[in-house]
């Protein structure tokens, strides 16, 4: 009953945080988009009143008419809409999902003994470091090199990369690149709770007061508001790509996850300078190049075509081959995958994903995924809580190459040549 309870709490987290992060999202491109297409007022009476910029646009039926005040307008309205729980609903629901899939359960999520054979408090503890940190380190670069835009974004990078090797080489390759986003996540929304609302509440207060206003506030703000537009593509990576093994399970993960983030931030560019009236095809062109580039480097090695006459010759033996070692194979399944995969698990309350692993036809229908579930991505056992051994997984990828065979002879085995890729070096 609490599997199934945390099953329910895992997935109203996850709801809640999408809608929240869509939210928020939304509202920051939004902004960037309308900072962008406004256009000086042609009525002088708006000019008088200190109007620098508006738009007309029409929506859902209606008219609008939003306008930008250079500075204080001549009487500040009582009601002001403050966009700041979007960036802190999206945080709050984020780290809690995070608590109750991840820190919560460090030996099957954030460890992985190949990577570093870490305790669960000090995986725990270092996967909190990570966000902490790097919200820090990020802050004190924007105190020093924050006149200096140019010199600022390099720091700034050279700090994104520094942290995901780190990661990498700290946590299993799942939860490293779930690392990385939620530290940046932190520090955009830090970003909007240290410096973007406090600034602008002193800039309402000064005004109200009748006092003239610090532009350091408005300049502080608005650095702090790109650097989160620039963010914010990566992030979506990061959290995305856990659903994606083929990107966080190669030896060089960490590169895997710079190249895609830095694809996003060129993506994102892109879009900034259309709003301004330039589409400049480079940032597009680039991304979608870095994007090819993994693509084709972390691809698995198939094997060559063999002649029809090989593969019938070879089909005949790999079906008695198979025959003799499905029985090894059933009996690695007893020992390390039917206490989650069965009719009565003893790690769950259910069978995992349905899955039942000790019925023999079952674990025949699902080679292919066995296969790619334990061999070549090695994610499952999770946290390799049953132990299974590499000779256990070679075992099960000569099993699934004989059985490939022996059921379709005209399919070359997808297991044939590359060893399986492992999380971190």
């Amino acid at each position: 009953m609490e599997a199934y309870l945390l099953e329910w709490a895992g997935l109203l987290l996850r709801w809640l945080h999408v809608i929240v992060a869509i939210a928020w999202i939304g509202s920051s491109f939004y902004f960037v988009w309308l900072d962008n297409h406004l256009t000086p007022p042609t009525d002088g009476g708006l000019r008088d009143k200190g109007v620098g910029g508006e738009l007309w646009a029409v929506h859902g039926g209606g008219f609008y008419n939003p306008q930008k005040y250079l500075g204080a307008p001549p009487q500040l309205p009582s009601h002001l809409h403050w966009f700041y729980w979007e960036s802190y609903s999206t945080w709050m629901s984020g780290f809690a999902l995070f608590t109750l899939l991840y820190l919560f359960n460090p030996k099957t999520y954030l460890i992985d003994p190949n990577v570093a054979n870490l305790s669960a408090s000090v995986a725990v503890l270092s996967a909190l470091g990570f966000l902490v940190a790097g919200w820090i380190i990020y802050d004190l670069f924007c105190r020093l090199f924050g006149k200096n835009e140019k010199l600022l974004s390099a720091t700034v990078f050279a700090l994104v990369v520094a942290a995901t090797w780190l990661a990498c080489h700290v946590f299993a390759g799942r939860a490293a690149f779930l690392i990385i986003g939620a530290m940046i996540a932190t520090i955009m929304s830090a970003n909007v709770f240290f410096w973007i609302i406090p600034g602008q509440r002193k800039v309402v207060a000064a005004m109200r007061a009748g006092e003239p206003v610090d532009p350091i506030h408005g300049q502080r703000g608005k650095q702090r508001s790109v650097h989160n537009t620039y963010f914010t593509l990566p992030v979506l990576f990061a959290m995305l790509s856990n659903h994606y093994s083929m990107t966080y399970s190669h030896p060089d993960n960490w590169i895997v996850l710079v190249v895609l983030m830095s694809a996003g931030v060129l993506v994102r560019q892109f879009f900034i300078k259309r709003h301004k009236g330039v589409s400049d095809p480079f940032y597009p062109i680039a991304a979608l190049i870095l994007i090819a580039a993994v693509i084709v480097w972390i691809a698995p090695n198939f094997p060559p075509a063999t002649s029809s006459a090989t593969v019938e010759n070879q089909s005949k033996v790999a079906v008695n081959t198979a025959q003799q070692n499905f029985a090894e194979v059933q009996s690695i399944m007893q020992a390390r995958c039917v206490q989650c995969h069965s009719a009565h698990p003893t790690l769950l309350d259910f069978p995992a994903k349905g899955l039942l692993l000790d019925q023999p036809e079952v674990v025949k229908a699902k080679a292919q995924l066995i296969y790619q579930q334990v061999v070549q991505q090695k994610i499952m056992p999770l946290g390799n809580l049953t132990h299974i051994t590499d000779e256990e997984r070679a075992r099960i990828a000569t099993w699934y190459e004989q059985e490939a065979q022996s059921s379709n002879p005209s399919v070359n085995s997808a297991a044939s040549s590359a060893p399986a890729p492992t999380q971190g070096k």
